[in-house]
């Protein structure tokens, strides 16, 4: 069964229609990638999967066990979260606090959780060190540790490179094929790169006025709204 099923969804704001007749799902190890011109809906798609913001119509359900809570969120960075006043391991411990229930303090289990997690991504050496004065790059690796914190089935990351350098961007890149690949962590990405779009995704998602496809990424190649986006991404 499927992860991640969403049916007939109808998407906007205050009644009025931002995207609809979007149907997909996501099995678990899958490697979605979510593109689309600017404005098409696919923050608010994510948003929508999240539950941070209401559907118009359709439906969005979880199965083979995953629940919402479960889901580990990455979302755009802003200049407010790069000047937050914390220290790293503050912010990777507060991903575990969907696990926390009703108690209030984080447990020993939430602490080691968050240790195993910054070395996972090779910034454990960055725990005590203020947020603020990080690199973009790092800033990025501290904000997907605390997504992971909240998860072990799947990640959203929405424009997770926006920002960074070439180089900052394709460590960050083969760090989140690592985590699919090798922790098998189900990932749904938005991205305006679409080079790398395809060349780490198992599948396309592409949202659009007129233009909609879900498939796998070599069909997408083949299919005419596939090649018509990557020649506009090319500058062709």
């Amino acid at each position: 069964m499927a992860q991640l099923i969403c049916s007939n969804l109808k998407l906007g704001y205050e009644g009025r229609t931002v995207i609809e007749d979007i149907n997909f799902s996501v099995n678990r190890g899958d490697y979605l990638c979510i593109v689309g011109e600017n404005g098409s809906g696919k923050s608010t798609l994510m948003k929508s999967v999240l539950k941070l913001h209401p559907i118009l119509s359709g439906s969005i359900e979880t199965g083979d066990g995953l629940k919402f809570n479960k889901i580990g969120y990455l979302p755009q960075q802003s200049e407010t979260q790069k000047d937050f006043p914390a220290v790293v391991k503050e912010i990777v411990l507060s991903g575990c606090l969907n696990h926390c229930n009703k108690h209030f303090f984080y447990t020993k289990h939430d602490k080691q959780r968050m240790a195993d997690t910054l070395k996972k991504l090779g910034i454990e050496n960055l725990a005590n060190r203020s947020f603020m004065e990080l690199s973009g790059g790092q800033q990025q690796r501290v904000l997907l540790a605390r997504a992971l914190c909240a998860t072990t089935e799947m990640l959203l990351l929405d424009e997770p490179t926006a920002a960074l350098d070439p180089k900052a961007a394709a460590e960050l890149y083969e760090l989140i094929k690592d985590l699919n690949e090798k922790e098998k962590i189900t990932v749904l990405m938005i991205s305006h790169n679409i080079d790398s779009a395809l060349k780490y995704a198992s599948h396309i998602l592409h949202i659009g006025t007129n233009q909609k496809f879900f498939g796998k990424t070599e069909d997408y190649l083949k299919s005419e709204v596939g090649k018509i986006f990557a020649k506009k991404a090319e500058g062709v």
